[in-house]
Order: C-alpha cells, then sequence, then structure tokens
C-alpha cells in the first residue's frame, strides 16, 4: 500500500464515502492484510454513530428482498445505506457465494448506497469474521443505516445480536414448527419480529405463536413489535421502519443503545486480545516441537486438552483458569422417568433432592469431569416449568467460579446483564447467581460458587 501515507490516503478516502477506498479497506481487513490494523486505527475516531440493523432469519424467509426494500424507503428519506450481506464461502474461491446479491443490484449505482458480500470462511453464528470491522469502517464512511443480512443457518444464527445496535427477526408461514424449532436461539434475540410473506395460508397460526411465546417471557421491557410484510410486493415496509424508527428513540432515550454499543467495543477488545495472546502462545511460548509433545501425551491420555491449557497459560506467566463447567442443566417433565432414561444409557444417577427457593427437584449424573442435573418443577411458577411450556432439553449451563461476589462485580463493572446482582441458594447448599440470555449468544448462564472447604 505504501506504507504510512498509504494507508492515511485510504483513510481519508474510506471518512469521504469514496465507494472504492471503502470497498478497497473492506478487503484488506477481510483479508487480514497487516495494513488493516493500521487503516482501522485511523478510522476508529469516526466511527460509532451510524445504526446498525441486523436482519436473520432462517433461508427462504426473504431476508434479501425485505433488505432491498427497506433500502428503498430509506434512500426516499434521504439516509445513506451500507450493506453487509454475509453468504456462505465458495469452495473453490474462499470468496462469498452469493456475490453482491442480485436481488439488490437495482440500487448497485445509487451512490448513497454501498453493498458488500462478505464469505463467513467456516465462522460460525451467521456473520462472516471481519463483520465487526466492516462496520466499523462502513460507519467511518458516513453511512447513516447499516443493513446487516446475515447467512441464514437457524437457531445457531445468534452472533448478530453483539454486532447490531437492532436485530430483526424474519419469519415465514409454511415451514412447518418453526417457532419451535428456533426457540432456543434466534427467537429470543429479536428486537422486531417480521413476518413476511403475510400474504400465505398459515399466517394467522405463526402470529399467534409468536404472541403466545412472548407472553411467557418475565422481562419487564416492552415486548418485541410483530409486523406482517409482503417485501416483494413493497407490502408492511413502511410500518417496518416505523417500528425501528421508534425503537432507535426509545433506546437511544432510556441508554439501552449505549449499553449495547459499549457491549459490542468489549467483544471487540476482547477478540482482540484472545487473538494476541494466541499468537504470543504458538510463536514464543508453544514451538512446534512441544506442540507435537503436548498433542502426544494428549493421545495417549496422559494430559486432557485443559491441563494441557493450563500448563500453556502458565508459561506465558499468567495464572490458570479456575473457572469450568460444573454442570449442565436439562428440565425434565418427569424426574423418574428421566433417571430411568440416563441409567438406561449406562450413567448412574445420584439421590434427588429438593431446591425450595426454586421449586424444583434434582438428581445429578456424573459425565467425566462435568455432571448433568436433571430438573424438574415442584410448582408450576416454577422457572423450569415455564421453560417445558415453551420446550424441554438443555435449560443452563453452570460455570464453577471461586469466588461469587467477585465474579458478579467484576461481570457489572463491564455492563453484563444479571438475572441476579445478588446470589441466592442453589442445590448442594452453593450459592449461584445467573447471567441474562442476552449476555450469553442466547444462553442461560448458572455462576456457581466453589464449596470452601470446612475451617479446621
Amino acid at each position: 500500500m505504501g506504507g504510512a501515507q498509504g494507508i492515511d490516503d485510504l483513510a481519508r478516502g474510506v471518512r469521504a464515502g469514496d465507494e472504492r477506498a471503502l470497498a478497497r479497506a473492506i478487503s484488506l481487513v477481510e483479508d487480514g492484510h497487516p495494513d488493516a490494523r493500521g487503516l482501522l486505527a485511523a478510522v476508529f475516531p469516526h466511527a460509532g454513530t451510524g445504526l446498525v440493523v441486523g436482519v436473520t432469519g432462517p433461508p427462504g424467509a426473504g431476508k434479501s428482498s425485505l433488505v432491498d426494500r427497506l433500502t428503498a424507503r430509506l434512500r426516499e428519506q434521504g439516509r445513506t445505506v451500507g450493506i453487509v450481506a454475509v453468504d456462505p464461502t465458495s469452495p473453490f474461491s474462499g470468496g462469498a457465494i452469493l456475490g453482491d446479491r442480485i436481488r439488490m443490484q437495482a440500487h448497485a449505482t445509487d451512490p448513497g448506497v454501498f453493498i458488500r458480500s462478505m464469505a463467513t470462511r467456516g465462522h460460525l453464528g451467521g456473520l462472516a469474521a471481519a463483520t465487526d470491522q466492516a462496520l466499523t469502517l462502513l460507519q467511518a464512511s458516513g453511512k447513516e443505516v447499516i443493513l446487516v443480512e446475515t447467512v441464514g443457518v437457524g437457531q445457531d444464527e445468534v452472533d448478530i445480536v453483539g454486532s447490531a445496535d437492532v436485530s430483526i427477526v424474519v419469519l415465514v408461514p409454511g415451514l412447518g414448527d418453526e417457532v419451535q424449532a428456533l426457540k432456543a436461539g434466534i427467537m429470543e434475540i429479536a428486537d422486531v419480529f417480521v413476518v413476511n410473506k403475510a400474504d400465505r395460508d398459515g399466517v394467522e397460526s405463526l402470529l399467534a405463536e409468536i404472541e403466545a411465546m412472548l407472553s411467557l417471557s418475565d422481562s419487564d421491557e416492552p415486548p418485541p413489535r410483530i409486523v406482517r410484510t409482503v417485501a416483494v410486493e413493497d407490502r408492511g415496509t413502511t410500518e417496518l421502519l416505523e417500528a425501528l424508527d421508534e425503537l432507535h428513540r426509545r433506546t437511544e432515550a432510556s441508554g439501552a443503545l449505549a449499553g449495547r454499543r459499549r457491549h459490542r467495543l468489549q467483544r471487540q477488545l476482547e477478540r482482540a486480545v484472545r487473538e494476541r495472546l494466541m499468537g504470543h502462545a504458538f510463536q514464543r511460548v508453544l514451538a512446534p516441537g512441544e506442540v507435537e509433545k503436548t498433542v502426544a501425551r494428549m493421545v495417549d491420555r496422559v494430559i486432557d486438552p485443559y491441563a494441557a491449557a493450563d500448563e500453556a497459560v502458565e508459561k506465558m506467566g499468567l495464572p490458570a483458569t479456575s473457572r469450568r463447567i460444573d454442570h449442565l442443566g436439562i428440565a425434565v417433565a418427569s424426574l423418574a422417568e428421566a433417571v430411568k432414561s440416563w441409567e438406561a444409557l449406562g450413567f448412574p444417577v445420584g439421590e434427588t433432592h429438593d431446591v425450595p427457593t426454586e421449586k424444583v427437584r434434582a438428581a445429578f449424573l456424573a459425565v467425566g469431569e462435568s455432571r448433568l442435573e436433571l430438573l424438574e418443577p415442584t410448582a408450576p411458577s416454577s422457572a423450569i416449568a415455564r421453560f417445558l411450556e415453551k420446550r424441554s432439553g438443555l435449560h443452563h449451563v453452570c460455570i464453577l467460579v471461586d469466588d461469587l461476589d467477585a465474579t458478579l462485580a467484576e461481570m457489572k463493572t463491564r455492563g453484563v446483564e444479571l438475572v441476579d446482582e445478588v446470589p441466592r441458594p442453589g442445590a448442594e447448599g452453593c450459592r449461584v447467581a445467573f447471567v441474562h440470555p442476552r449476555a450469553a449468544t442466547g444462553v442461560l448462564l448458572e455462576l456457581k460458587e466453589k464449596t470452601k472447604p470446612p475451617e479446621p
């Protein structure tokens, strides 16, 4: 690029909204070019203002058509638009299979619209690995609204909640039991639900399912709006844009928008630190020969991956993590039947015990170093009972920590959304606290304090 001068020229082009400069800049960050870091540093002070709208949902929901029509509406209002369309990766070129989205080409000659397809390149969660950096560049270029269309992979497509200011979940009638299939993932991240192709049969049934699911929420926040659209006929898109603008105003006034953006920056910090540490570990701490020796010990079952990681961390002069998965909580309608099933699979189940504060009956079974916790509700008002009204199966992941009060205080300072700011009594006489699923990509996280040994 010609060194620092070339980076400065490219950064100025991005800030001026030059389309060629912006396209080149995104290519640099997407390819992991050495100059990308300096470029991002140069534009970073000018980013952070454009509204990022995530559009997610199952394949065939009409996300591209909806983005196309939203773009047209925004341009009618004179607002500039950036579009990031995340596509599957080509097995031949490594690029995005669908290119620049044929359905959006009506905007290709509009200087107020910038369209970019990005390949996932194996990255899970519905986004490309460089999406956050691309958003930084688009914001720095002055784009007022940035629409991010995810790849469309179903219930695991929850990364968008960490990158967007507003998340739209698009559903369509006629795909079977779509709400049940998606509840555990993207259904829980929606700020706005769009029922697209609303001229199809089954739309009323789908609307009723969404409303029934929303009625079970314990949140004090207003429920997500539900908007009907027929995107290919440009019906309902005006109402959708009004819903987005109203949500933007409300979250900005309440401080929720600032909180989301702060959390997004925290995620970027954590990812950057993780990458630096990984690079340091493999370049300076774990020489190639040592890696092979460690893997050989793992093959021989002399050491497990977590213990090997602890060794590497200690060689870096850092304390090994004391946090580990204690158990996975599984909601069951009948504990007796569940015990029979697991014991038939060869897993002895321990004694059952009641947890009155949680209105559940529980039993543990060991699986390696961790455990499974079977949970049966003992009252209709139990959180597990409400969970079972929606689905059965995995309810939460429990992480063991040394000092629960210190962990909660640390998370609170980082802006993590907590269910419990004060520990509560849990199973086995331990103190526990829960982290909201929105803070853990759709997973209810339980923090459990290690039992302290009795004093002599």
